[in-house]
């Protein structure tokens, strides 16, 4: 691994030269927030959003964590999650629960998913109420400086496009500063209907884990991570800006290899 220096607020950039050994890192740094916010709050609230994300977490299914990490006192939740039926091949939480909540010994209850019944607009809705009601006995920890919830992890992956969550470039929903949980029915990638945290929610966090692979999103990942000059597009994923959390970058070399600084970790 290697650590690119960030002198511009963009948090801390880690590089792999594999996908393997991001996966290692990655199982680490969350096994380490899960120790320090269950000995901090009793709880570890972590939000998820689908894609590669999920397959790169494989190693917390196995030794050393499938029995150091304390899975009775995780909650999950969803960053952004596709309006479909929860067996549809589409679902966030079908690929988190084939790929990884099926392996683990977490409380069933403690999985919280949308209501696939719904509309988009009343499955955001409810959620956004189920937050509330966790932020008011404190598995979920309140922002000390707005009234939004403060995940203790919210781990994302970025499209090509630089998107995040379901917060897609030029979209309205980039300006949503109320909600904390919102929706659109007009997704630029199908499926079209979709919920997703707001900014001001994932900015809130006390934790937040971009994962990006692939040649295909170098330039997303620059456009998000390096400094730009004026008239540069302003991405979804450069709008990820925590308040007082943390923001780390966790980039394969071939994501990474249009950043400024690249070349002299990949000689």
């Amino acid at each position: 691994m290697a650590l690119l220096e960030s002198n511009n607020n963009r948090g801390e950039v880690r590089i792999y030269e594999n996908l393997d050994e991001l996966s290692t890192d990655l199982a680490d740094y969350i096994a380490e927030l899960s120790e320090a916010s269950v000995k901090e709050r009793g709880f570890f609230a972590i939000a998820l959003s689908g894609g590669s994300v999920i397959s790169l977490m494989r190693n917390l299914c196995g030794a050393p964590y499938n029995k150091t990490v304390d899975w009775s006192k995780w909650y999950i939740f969803w960053a952004d999650e596709r309006v479909v039926a929860k067996n549809h091949v589409d679902s966030n939480y079908k690929l988190a629960k084939d790929h990884l909540l099926s392996k683990l010994p977490i409380v069933p209850s403690h999985v919280h998913s949308i209501n696939d019944s719904l509309t988009a607009e009343e499955a955001a809705n409810e959620y956004e109420f189920v937050i509330r009601q966790l932020v008011r006995t404190r598995v979920v920890n309140v922002s000390e400086v707005s009234d939004c919830p403060k995940f203790d992890l919210i781990l994302l992956g970025m499209g090509p496009d630089g998107h995040v969550a379901s917060l897609f470039p030029n979209h309205s929903v980039l300006e949503e500063k109320n909600e904390w949980v919102t929706f659109i029915t007009t997704s630029p990638k199908p499926p079209p209907e979709r919920i997703t945290f707001t900014l001001p929610v994932i900015n809130s966090a006390a934790n937040v884990a971009v994962v990006v692979t692939g040649g295909g999103k170098a330039e997303a990942s620059r456009l998000a991570i390096d400094d730009l000059g004026p008239g540069s597009p302003v991405l979804p994923a450069r709008m990820i800006e925590p308040t007082v959390g943390k923001l780390v970058w966790f980039l394969d070399n071939q994501a990474a290899s249009k950043l400024k600084g690249f070349s002299q970790f990949s000689k």
